[in-house]
């Protein structure tokens, strides 16, 4: 894909995951690359790989519920490069719990990194995407547009963020900046990676699985990494992954009792 040739990308959440397979696919077009995560051993070994492939990448390792690293890591990509033409937000934190066992502190640790991650970093990210035009890809989740009961604190940060995305899409759209928010399904563990969920109190065996229990097919991270990065290319606003899941949001909406009873027809048993 030309398009990306030379683009000067950061992803945050980089080091795992779809920020790790989306790092892969860009820096495989030809992107210069800065991949932010926390874990740096981690960071160092998904940078070192890539760069054994030929890519340009680089890693910054970054605490993102601390705005001074978030400056830090803007000003470092800035003093580098000179310009920003994406910026992809893919950190988060999923965790289960029955919602009437979720404390207060445990919504607030899902909001920290889901939501107000994205919060800290796309003021900062804004006045470098603006001479390029570029774009600014949030990652949510089905779980942005319907929430199941033993999802804990993680439908709320993710419901927040789709709200935020449309936010500035209305703001930056007049401004030629390019916003998309992303909602896919469950995600297939990239490589060698686990699925790792934090489990908070007694719940059902199946809604540990990917999904949460619901009747979906793991989303390959690579294909899902390409189908973005295409969307990106036709400045969409917004991608759904699978496309199904879009006409349970639309009766939801119209019909919250039946998309009620949709969403839990759908939940393996």
């Amino acid at each position: 894909m030309p398009y990306w040739q030379k683009k000067i990308v950061l992803i945050t959440g980089g080091s795992s995951g779809l920020g790790r397979a989306v790092a892969g696919m860009l820096s495989g077009h030809g992107a210069r690359v800065v991949i932010a995560a926390r874990n740096q051993e981690r960071l160092s070994r998904v940078v070192d790989s890539l760069q054994a492939l030929g890519g340009d990448v680089a890693g910054i390792s970054t605490d993102l519920t601390q705005q001074k690293d978030v400056d830090q890591l803007f000003a470092r990509v800035h003093d580098r490069y000179e310009r920003l033409d994406a910026f992809f937000q893919c950190a988060g934190r999923s965790a289960r719990a029955p919602v009437l066992e979720t404390s207060s502190e445990d919504f607030m640790e899902s909001m920290q990194v889901n939501f107000l991650a994205a919060v800290r970093c796309i003021p900062v990210a804004v006045p470098h995407l603006m001479p390029t035009g570029g774009h600014l890809v949030l990652v949510g989740s089905l779980a942005s547009k319907a929430a199941l009961p033993y999802h804990g604190g993680y439908p709320a940060s993710k419901f927040a963020l789709a709200a935020y995305a449309q936010q500035l899409r209305l703001f930056l759209r007049p401004k030629g900046i390019h916003v998309m928010l992303v909602c896919p399904g469950p995600i297939a563990p990239f490589e060698g990676d686990q699925h790792i969920v934090e489990k908070i109190g007694n719940i059902p065996e199946e809604a540990l699985r990917p999904g949460g229990g619901a009747k979906l097919r793991a989303i390959d991270p690579n294909r899902l990494a390409a189908r973005i990065l295409t969307a990106c290319v036709k400045r969409r606003p917004e991608l759904v992954i699978p496309r199904r899941a879009r006409l349970l949001f639309a009766l939801s909406a119209i019909a919250p009792r039946f998309g009620d009873w949709l969403l839990q027809k759908s939940i393996h048993r």
